[in-house]
């Protein structure tokens, strides 16, 4: 019996190729769209579960307020680690992590540039999961000046991964030992270091300060139900350990400290979440965001649901065509469950066939869409086993919800009816079929609005006024290596033609360099009078090498011997401090901390203001600012003229080579640079418009189904109208309003719900675009244009049908 059905599915599907090969089309662009946005979710939603305790894993962040300043940070105080697990019997291990930054490692005559180095504690290999090569785990950081690598790294440097026991130079005079390799850490990782080099190696490591925080630290419990009892403990925990310190720093008590609306505390947040529902200072790497993993899950269940729609429209539009087969089925004796088990073998076998092409279309278009998501997904085993058992059900599932409605609805013809040439129910009179016209044109309508709305927030962040130019700004990274020849360079680079202005520090708009410190309005240190802003060590020639505005005052001058006291700070700061518009020549105070007050304060006196710039992620307000004049060699920025770029790069790697052979030079354009932190949203942007077009055409493809539809349900109509006289106009424009109607009510139920939930998108900015009524109103005219075309096709082909042919057996 089952194999005389899907006999008899095949010979219908292929009697009727053309609606066959759209049904299938379309359901195989429904599921390879579904199958990418579920490779992405998986991906996303897997980061960090590698570790056998994932579960138990949990990193201490620190949040910080200072009278109105509030800072979140990822990382804490450097002797977090080691006492928590003195002082909590359930905390099993913990650990710190610190990132290294830029570092050239040697490689034979080779200096190689590597920025994926960490400081780690020796503990690390017994909280995370990063299995080891060879070595020993529990004692390869264990001593100073010795370095765990990565398999890749090993393999990289010394051509085999039995490396224990070998030595790596760094920056030309550091020597450590090779103690250990592990395997690569995996992609889905937040963290992503090839060398982890001993914290002992690192002095600062073993400091006791408890107001300060540079490391992310992790701590393993004994079980995850012990973590909101750990978090319960934190206030005590500091007031012990940190009351001191903040006495001599703040000249108050932790209470006194809280009580004045301030606040000092630790909260813990699960391995699992850091990945997407974490964004603080000092992350380890970049993090996504769960809001995109929501956004995109939605959008793989709408389009899989809109090809499920055009399988059910276009089954229907041939209900013509199968009416008398279902009238001689039943006066031959079929029962109705016969003709639904018939038509369910038809739609079984169809999403079957739809679900290997979408399979090897998936698979053959992941390196495509791993390029434009960023990601590195690879098809393994492991996937295979989960995935196979999926698409099964996915057949099934999708088989069953498409194919039902026509399995139903054609069985229900009575075969009286139909023999006489009489069908049940037109197109006017079917709700669920408007209904799901409306739903498909509602999707695409808002996958064009929310398009059209990333697209103009993306448009705004390239073109809006950041405080300072980045065009024509070459930056040198490394600047830091050439240690005391560094001022040298610059002088060099600044007398080569070409070159407009330079700046030697590492504190850039576009660089990520945080530095925070307290500032007073006066020398009794007052913390509701107090600012907890960036505060950048810069030359002379930053602002006019960065091309920033002065709102008052001046720029620092090197000649002027008090300048060495002076600060420049941003709108932002002086609007934080209520100075406003007569900042210049007010003081501020830094605390240096210990027992008495001005013999431990330092005075600066405010010379100038900057106009505001923007040196976080416009997502982020305009933090405030106070700049020092200051020694930094961390990088060199170079204004250079658009006249003959390349010879002018050639002539400043020749400067650096002179200064230093054999180093390799490590520089970016700042422009490039600041697009690398929008990178997240450009690469959303490009996802939206090509699903968004995927959805559209689906969409179009029942459309077309609904047109033939109509136009077979109305055939004699048509033919009685144009023996009356009826034209070709009149015909097209009948058959069309019915449609036009059912996308101008999925216009007025998709707008509004964009409107919202893009600006619930757009919240996240601080600043950003309002949403015009002219994208709703582009949207909306764009699908009734789409949709009038699909439906042109088969309503001019009814149209100019010769009526003798509808009406001859009549």
């Amino acid at each position: 019996m089952i194999k005389n059905y899907i006999k008899t599915a095949f010979r219908s599907l292929y009697k009727n190729k053309g609606f066959t090969a759209i049904n299938i089309l379309g359901l195989a662009l429904g599921l390879l769209s579904c199958l990418l946005i579920v490779l992405y979710v998986v991906d996303e939603l897997s980061f960090d579960r590698y570790n056998t305790n994932h579960d138990r894993i949990f990193r201490v962040n620190e949040d910080l307020k200072l009278g109105d300043n509030k800072v979140d940070y990822a990382v804490a105080m450097p002797p977090l680690a080691k006492t928590m697990k003195v002082e909590y019997p359930y905390v099993v291990e913990a650990t710190r992590i610190k990132a290294a930054g830029t570092t050239h490692v040697k490689k034979g005559d080779l200096t190689v540039v590597e920025n994926r180095i960490a400081f780690a504690d020796a503990s690390i290999f017994s909280v995370f999961t990063l299995p080891m090569i060879s070595g020993d785990p529990k004692t390869a950081l264990k001593d100073p000046n010795t370095v765990v690598l990565t398999e890749t790294t090993a393999r990289k440097y010394f051509n085999t991964t039995d490396a224990v026991g070998k030595t790596i130079i760094f920056n030309d005079k550091q020597n450590f030992k090779v103690t250990g390799v592990i395997k690569d850490v995996p992609k889905q990782s937040h963290f992503n270091f090839d060398f982890f080099v001993s914290l002992e190696s690192f002095p600062d490591s073993r400091s006791n300060e408890w107001l300060r925080s540079d490391y992310n630290t992790y701590v393993l419990l004994k079980d995850k139900k012990y973590a909101k009892q750990l978090e319960a403990s934190f206030p005590a925990f500091l007031q012990k350990f940190s009351g001191a310190q903040m006495q001599s720093e703040l000249h108050m008590s932790y209470d006194q400290f809280e009580k004045s609306g301030s606040y000092f505390r630790m909260n813990l947040t699960p391995l699992d979440d850091i990945h997407l529902r974490s964004a603080r200072n000092g992350e380890l790497g970049p993090n996504s965001t769960v809001q995109y993993v929501y956004i995109f899950s939605a959008i793989a269940i709408f389009i899989l649901l809109i090809a499920c729609v055009n399988f059910m429209n276009l089954s229907t539009a041939r209900s013509a065509n199968r009416a008398r087969e279902v009238g001689v089925r039943k006066v031959l004796g079929s029962s109705r469950n016969n003709l639904i088990f018939q038509f369910l073998a038809e739609s079984l076998l169809v999403t079957l066939i739809a679900t290997v092409i979408a399979s090897f279309s998936a698979a053959a278009l992941l390196p495509l869409f791993n390029q434009l998501a960023g990601k590195e997904i690879v098809l393994t085993a492991q996937t295979v086993i989960w995935l196979v058992p999926s698409l099964l059900a996915i057949v099934l599932v999708v088989g069953a919800l498409a194919g039902s409605y026509p399995a139903f609805f054609l069985s229900a013809f009575q075969p009286i009816a139909v023999l006489k040439g009489k069908l049940s129910n037109g197109f006017k009179s079917s709700f669920l079929r408007s209904f799901l016209v409306v739903f498909q044109f509602s999707v695409s309508i808002l996958l064009i609005i929310g398009t059209l709305v990333i697209y103009n927030q993306l448009n705004f962040i390239q073109t809006k006024n950041l405080g300072y130019n980045r065009n024509q700004v070459l930056v040198v990274q490394n600047a830091f290596e050439l240690g005391n020849q560094a001022s040298i360079f610059k002088q060099e680079l600044a007398d080569l033609p070409g070159v407009k202005a330079t700046t030697m520090t590492g504190f850039l708009p576009t660089s990520g360099w945080k530095n925070t410190r307290i500032f007073f309005k006066d020398a009794s240190l007052n913390q509701k009078e107090s600012m907890f802003p960036q505060t950048w060590d810069v030359d002379a020639d930053w602002i006019p090498t960065l091309d920033m505005k002065m709102a008052q005052g001046r720029n620092f001058n090197k000649d002027i011997a008090t300048d060495s006291s002076a600060v420049i700070i941003n709108e932002a700061a002086a609007r934080f401090l209520g100075f406003n518009d007569n900042a210049v020549n007010k003081e501020l105070y830094q605390s240096l901390g210990g027992k008495t007050e001005l013999a431990n304060t330092k005075l600066y006196h405010v010379v100038g203001v900057v106009k505001d710039f923007h040196f976080n992620s416009l997502r982020e307000k305009i933090e405030p600012v106070v700049l020092k004049l200051g020694q930094n060699n961390g990088a060199l920025s170079i204004r250079l003229s658009a006249n003959n770029l390349p010879q002018l790069i050639s002539q400043i790697k020749a400067k650096w080579s002179s200064l230093s052979p054999g180093l390799q030079i490590n520089y970016s354009f700042m422009d490039q640079d600041f697009d690398t932190i929008y990178k997240s949203e450009q690469r959303v942007g490009e996802i939206f418009v090509i699903f968004t077009t995927l959805a559209i055409v689906i969409a179009c493809l029942g459309l077309f189904g609904l047109a033939a539809y109509a136009a077979e349900q109305r055939t004699k109509e048509i033919g009685i109208r144009k023996v009356l006289g009826a034209d070709v106009n009149s015909i097209v424009s009948m058959l069309s309003k019915d449609f036009v109607k059912l996308v101008v009510l999925a216009l007025v139920i998709a707008a509004p719900l964009a409107w919202y939930l893009m600006n619930k998108w757009l919240q996240d900015f601080a600043y950003r675009i309002h949403i015009q009524w002219w994208v709703i109103a582009a949207a909306g005219i764009g699908a009734l244009l789409i949709a009038i075309v699909t439906i042109s096709f088969q309503s001019i082909k009814a149209a100019l049908a010769n009526p003798v042919n509808s009406l001859k057996d009549q």
